[in-house]
C-alpha cells in the first residue's frame, strides 16, 4: 500500500495514541508523535507511558517523537509550520483523563483539555486546513443527567427496562448542559464544542468521538482512571466507589476506536459528533467485571465497596453506535470483553 503524507498523533504514548501510531503508520510516510508523559505527573510511576513511547521509537520505523506539552503554543506552532500542507491527519488523543484529578486541579485540567485543543485547532487551520482533525472527546460531556432515568436494580447491575428509549444505549440526542459534569467533563465539553465550531465556522474536516471506557493491552490503568486495566492488574484491595458496584460501563478496545477514526478520515463529515463504545455486548458492571476476571484469569479479586460514588460519576453507560454505523457501515466492533481482559493480563506480565 502506498504511503503518503504525515499524520500527527498527540498523546502518542497513551492507549489511543499507541494504537493510532501503530495503525496509521501503515498509511503515512511519517507519524509525528507528541507526548511529554504527563500521565506520569498525573498518576505517578504506575501511570507513566514512557515505556510505550520507547517501544514506538524502537519498533515503528516511520515514527518521530516530540516530547511537547500541547499547551506550548510556540513549539506547537513551529512543528505545524515545519510540515505544513504535508500534514494530512491530526488525531488529538492528548488529555488529562481523570475527573477525580480534575476536581483537585481544575485550572490545569482545563488548560490541557480545552486550551490545548484550541491551540492545535488554530495551527491546523493556519497550516494544513485540508487535513482531517479527529478529537477524542468523552461521554462525560453529557454530565450526570444520564443518571436521571428509572433504573432497575438486579443482583449484579443497574439496568434500563426493555422498551426504554435508551435501552440499546445512549444516543447523541441527549442534552449536554444543566447537569454536573466534573471539571474534567466541562473541559472536555468546551473542547468538543470548539471542535464542532472550527468545523462549521471555518469549514474544516473535524470529527468528534465520545467514547466511554477505552481499554486494551497497553493501557496504564490506575485507580483514578482505566478501571478494567487497573482491575486486571490490581494485587491489592480494589476500591469500588458507590452504587454497590452495580454501575455499568461499556468497554471499547482502542483498536476498534482507531479503526473508526480511519473510516472518518477516508470520508469525513464536517463537525459530526459520534458516541462510540463497546455497546451492550461489551458492557459490564464492576461486580460483573470482578467475576469475569475471576472466571477468565482464575484470579480472586479482593474488593471493598465504598458507599459514596465519585462526584458526577455515571450510574449506567452503554453506547448506541447506530449513528456512526449508519454513516460508516463497514465498521463494527471486532474485539470483545473476554479477549480484552486476556490481552490486558498478557501485557501486564
Amino acid at each position: 500500500m502506498k504511503k503518503t503524507g504525515i499524520a500527527i498523533i498527540t498523546g502518542s504514548g497513551g492507549l489511543v495514541g499507541v494504537e493510532s501510531v501503530n495503525f496509521f503508520s501503515q498509511f503515512f510516510d511519517k507519524i509525528i508523535g507528541i507526548d511529554n508523559d504527563s500521565r506520569g505527573y498525573f498518576f505517578g510511576e504506575n501511570g507513566s507511558v514512557a515505556k510505550n513511547i520507547n517501544k514506538l521509537v524502537s519498533n515503528v520505523n516511520n515514527y518521530e517523537h516530540y516530547p511537547i506539552d500541547i499547551r506550548d503554543k510556540e513549539r506547537i506552532r513551529k512543528l505545524f509550520e515545519k510540515y505544513g500542507q504535508d500534514i494530512k491527519l491530526i488525531v488529538n488523543a492528548a488529555a488529562q483523563p481523570s475527573h477525580d484529578w480534575s476536581g483537585k486541579f481544575p485550572l490545569e485540567d482545563f488548560e490541557i483539555n480545552a486550551l490545548g485543543t484550541v491551540i492545535l485547532l488554530e495551527e491546523y487551520r493556519n497550516n494544513c486546513p485540508n487535513a482531517v482533525f479527529i478529537q477524542c472527546s468523552s461521554s462525560k460531556v453529557y454530565g450526570d443527567a444520564v443518571n436521571n432515568f428509572e433504573f432497575v436494580e438486579t443482583d449484579y447491575r443497574f439496568e434500563l427496562p426493555k422498551g426504554h428509549t435508551y435501552y440499546d444505549g445512549f444516543r447523541e440526542d441527549m442534552l449536554v448542559d444543566q447537569s454536573l459534569h466534573s471539571p474534567y467533563g466541562a473541559g472536555k465539553l468546551a473542547s468538543d464544542v470548539m471542535c464542532q465550531e472550527y468545523a462549521r465556522y471555518y469549514g474544516l474536516n473535524v470529527g468528534i468521538f465520545r467514547p466511554n471506557c477505552i481499554t486494551g493491552g497497553p493501557h496504564s490503568g490506575v485507580e483514578l482512571h482505566g478501571f478494567l486495566s487497573y482491575l486486571v492488574k490490581c494485587n491489592e484491595t480494589y476500591n469500588v466507589f458507590g452504587y454497590k458496584g452495580k454501575q455499568v460501563r461499556d468497554n471499547i478496545h482502542a483498536n476498534d476506536l482507531v479503526r473508526a477514526f480511519y473510516e472518518f478520515y477516508l470520508n469525513p463529515n464536517k463537525g459530526e459528533v459520534y458516541n462510540l463504545g463497546g455497546g451492550r455486548d461489551n458492557s459490564c458492571s464492576i461486580l460483573e467485571a470482578i467475576e469475569l476476571v475471576g472466571t477468565i484469569l482464575g484470579k480472586k479479586v479482593k474488593y471493598k465497596i465504598i458507599e459514596s460514588p465519585r462526584i458526577g460519576d455515571h450510574m449506567w453507560w452503554v453506547t448506541d453506535n447506530s449513528k456512526f454505523i449508519s454513516h460508516y457501515p463497514n465498521w463494527a466492533i471486532n474485539i470483545h470483553l473476554e479477549e480484552i481482559i486476556t490481552e490486558i493480563n498478557a501485557n501486564a506480565k
